[in-house]
């Protein structure tokens, strides 16, 4: 009988020690942008913009600015992709639209409720995070 009361507080500590992760790491990518913004490249006003925009979002649901989560890192992304119109565009497309296969199988949420300048500055800001 102690044994049975012992497992059981140690997986209510364990159990209760755990906690909603998927908050945690949300809250931990939302810092990990916002202290991105100390880059020179933060200074532009579409970089605060699209910062604002994407912790507004639910884009932190399935990416990190610096470790691949269901999506890619944002940083890999920046790494992918050099800073054109003509990639904006596209990249804001596919914000709006979803879509898979670039980045693997798992397809990527469509986001219509955006507007294409809104998604345009998301993604300059992501691209922006380029070493």
């Amino acid at each position: 009988m102690k044994k049975l009361f012992v497992i059981l507080s140690f997986s209510c500590v364990v159990i209760s020690c755990g906690g909603n992760d998927s908050n945690d790491s949300k809250e931990n990518s939302k810092e990990e942008a916002k202290q991105g913004a100390a880059a020179p490249a933060a200074k532009s006003a579409d970089y605060q913009k699209g910062l604002e925009l994407v912790a507004q979002s639910d884009c932190f649901t399935c990416h990190d600015v610096s470790q691949k989560k269901i999506g890619p890192a944002y940083k890999d992304v920046a790494a992918k992709y050099q800073m054109s119109d003509e990639v904006v565009e596209n990249l804001a497309g596919k914000v709006i639209k979803g879509g898979a296969g670039v980045w693997g199988p798992i397809a990527m949420t469509p986001h219509p409720q955006l507007s294409n300048d809104d998604a345009k500055t998301m993604v300059k800001y992501i691209l922006a995070l380029k070493k």
